[in-house]
């Protein structure tokens, strides 16, 4: 009789018979032990030799990554040295998306020697093609993001060919050729080079890169080639580079030496660091014992008596504070000199959301955008504020802050990351239905709230639902919330401080000048008529803005919106609303002439139906253009909306907020 893979033979016995324990016993050892070689727990739970199961060697390339996290120190102390971040993307949901973004920022302007755009190019082609190698990786899992900077990177003509030799000795060492496209930069002090790494091998399979050779195999190779180029380091170089670490106010290779050379609570015997007892030269005794002077001079060391020094605790974490205000200033420096307003050092300022002696909102006209942190996405905002100061602020992740036009006018305010009143509601009332919350839930305990209200809790949840925060959304609409949820509702708004530490809010796309003679409601008149407008000073861009809100004043009562007075000026009650009427009327008049279709006003309390084509900034704010088969509207526009481009919408006008009922087929909340 023919057997088949569904056929099978039983063994009849006893259960738990003598030979299927034995059998069983057998394969529990196996894996056990293969458990123990892999480092993880033993049957004591405790582990094995002491190692600990990490996944440092699952992945391609982790025997060579290991073999060169291992080499020869002294050659390593010659090498050249080179930094080597390295990140991985996923590519699911939005992740090509921010792939595009992310290919299209380092090619930006000014990024070559001669401030041309940045070029990319990959293995065989000195102009690749963006657009194709996107193409191939719409259906992987992630991308790998390298960013080389080598310290002698300036003395490279071409980073190019080191980068192709780089790629080539990679690959040989993972064992399968990739797919990669890179740009070099030469905008920084740094020349580096940007690599994007396809997720897949030659044969298409998910590539998997060992933790040891990221963190250690492909430093070490730049390194090799580096040196290969330019020759190891003389003791000329080196002492030159140690000399200069001496007067820095940042983490230095000398703070590193000393905080070895100290003891657990952080005290130094500077005898055990002379030349007899080190076996170190007189030179590096001397660079140490000059650091140690400089450490004094920044409260970061004390002599306690002679030969016996006390580093400070936060000597590590402090000094790297201090390189990165340095890093910021030399920043802020660069961006008004390319501005051609080259400030004194005292007029920046580095924005802390924690810092409560500032003033909670800061408004300002954007600079510049660019990353803070390259490797971990992270952007900073160059904003030149109304108090006269030029302020560098920290946004967060990338895709956390659409994008900002140069010029564009944004507050900026400190996020929140405390549990709201929204999230305290949604508990009562889940506790209250077995765990369960929906909006006629909430109306059935809460008669005076209205649906608009409770809705509010609804898009609350979803945006939990959307960062796997422990809320789960049923078929019908209802939502699992746990006994716990403001717990988790305090996770996720860490996760999101940290994410995202301020917020950004557009006040005008539009630059003073273009503000000036517009015939909508700009910020300038939302200011003028504002019970408390923005407090400015008579410097910089402050002095900017009390001039142009002059003008604008001027403007309005030439246009018969406003009148003056012996001490005032009084503007019409009606002023806002009627000259984005005015913008409304001229903007759909083109419209109309451009889309063939005839413009409907909306009205308040009026149901909006058609598909949402696109987004309009304008000086009276950002309008979105809905669609019908004869006619279209233009009503205000909300960032949801986006994920709906090109797709029927439909919404309901409350006082001039449009509240959008998305994802209905799925049970989809109103947004």
């Amino acid at each position: 009789m023919a057997r088949d893979d569904d056929d099978f033979l039983p063994r009849l016995g006893r259960i738990r018979s003598r030979g299927s324990s034995k059998r069983a016993k057998r394969y529990l050892h196996r894996v056990l032990r293969a458990i123990a070689r892999a480092g993880g727990k033993s049957r004591g739970g405790t582990p094995k030799g002491g190692r600990k199961f990490l996944g440092n060697r699952i992945g391609r390339g982790a025997g060579v990554g290991r073999v060169l996290a291992s080499g020869d120190r002294y050659a390593a102390f010659r090498a050249r040295r080179v930094v080597v971040k390295a990140r991985i993307v996923k590519m699911a949901g939005k992740g090509l998306d921010g792939a595009r973004l992310h290919l299209r920022y380092i090619q930006r302007d000014g990024v070559k020697r001669d401030g041309m755009p940045g070029e990319l190019y990959d293995a065989e082609h000195e102009r690749a093609n963006g657009t194709a190698f996107l193409d191939r990786s719409a259906g992987d899992r992630h991308q790998f993001r390298f960013i080389v900077t080598a310290e002698d990177g300036a003395e490279h003509e071409d980073l190019n060919d080191l980068t192709r030799r780089l790629m080539q000795r990679v690959e040989e060492d993972l064992g399968t050729k990739l797919d990669w496209v890179a740009v070099d930069h030469y905008d920084t002090g740094h020349p580096h080079t940007h690599i994007i790494v396809r997720g897949k091998d030659e044969t298409g399979r998910d590539l998997v890169i060992a933790r040891d050779y990221m963190s250690h195999g492909l430093r070490q190779r730049a390194s090799e080639l580096v040196s290969l180029d330019l020759g190891p380091r003389t003791d000329r170089e080196i002492q030159t580079r140690l000399t200069q670490e001496v007067e820095q106010e940042r983490f230095t290779s000398l703070d590193r030496a000393l905080l070895r050379a100290a003891d657990e609570s952080s005290h130094l015997d500077v005898r055990a660091l002379t030349p007899r007892a080190s076996g170190h030269s007189r030179i590096q005794h001397a660079l140490r014992m000059g650091r140690l002077r400089t450490l004094e001079r920044l409260h970061l060391a004390e002599e306690i008596r002679s030969g016996s020094w006390q580093l400070s605790a936060e000597m590590e974490s402090t000094l790297r504070r201090l390189g990165e205000r340095g890093d910021i200033i030399k920043t802020l420096h660069r961006e008004m000199a390319r501005e051609g307003r080259i400030r004194r050092a005292a007029e920046y300022a580095i924005y802390d959301p924690t810092d409560t002696t500032r003033p909670k909102r800061l408004v300002g006209r954007v600079v510049a955008r660019g990353f803070s942190d390259e490797a971990k996405d992270r952007h900073y905002l160059v904003l030149d504020g109304v108090d006269g100061r030029t302020h560098w602020v920290d946004i967060g992740r990338g895709d956390a802050t659409a994008p900002l036009p140069e010029g564009a006018i944004v507050a900026i305010s400190a996020r929140s990351a405390n549990v709201r009143a929204v999230d305290r509601t949604v508990a009562e009332v889940a506790a209250a239905n077995q765990g369960c919350y929906s909006v006629d839930l909430h109306q059935r305990y809460d008669p005076t709230a209205s649906q608009e209200f409770a809705e509010t809790h609804v898009r609350r949840l979803e945006a939990m639902r959307r960062a796997r925060a422990g809320v789960e959304r049923l078929p019908n609409g209802n939502w699992i919330i746990g006994p716990n949820h403001l717990n988790r509702v305090e996770v996720y708004e860490r996760e999101e401080a940290r994410r995202q530490p301020v917020t950004v809010e557009i006040l005008s796309t539009l630059s003073l000048s273009q503000q000036l003679g517009s015939d909508g409601a700009t910020w300038l008149d939302r200011d003028l008529v504002a019970s408390a407008p923005v407090a400015t000073r008579d410097v910089g861009f402050g002095h900017e803005v009390r001039d142009a809100l002059a003008r604008r004043r001027q403007w309005l009562v030439e246009q018969e919106l406003a009148r003056e007075e012996p001490d005032r000026v009084i503007y019409r009650h009606d002023l806002l609303a009627s000259l984005r009427r005015r913008e409304l009327g001229r903007v759909a008049t083109q419209l109309s002439r451009e889309l063939d279709l005839v413009y409907a006003e909306p009205r308040q309390g009026e149901k909006i139906e058609g598909i949402y084509r696109r987004r309009l900034d304008l000086a009276s704010g950002r309008f979105a253009l809905i669609e019908k088969s004869r006619e279209f509207t233009l009503v205000p526009w909300r960032p949801v909306l986006e994920r709906n481009l090109g797709k029927p919408v439909e919404g309901t006008i409350r006082r001039d907020i449009v509240s959008w009922t998305l994802d209905r087929k799925r049970g989809g909340p109103s947004l």
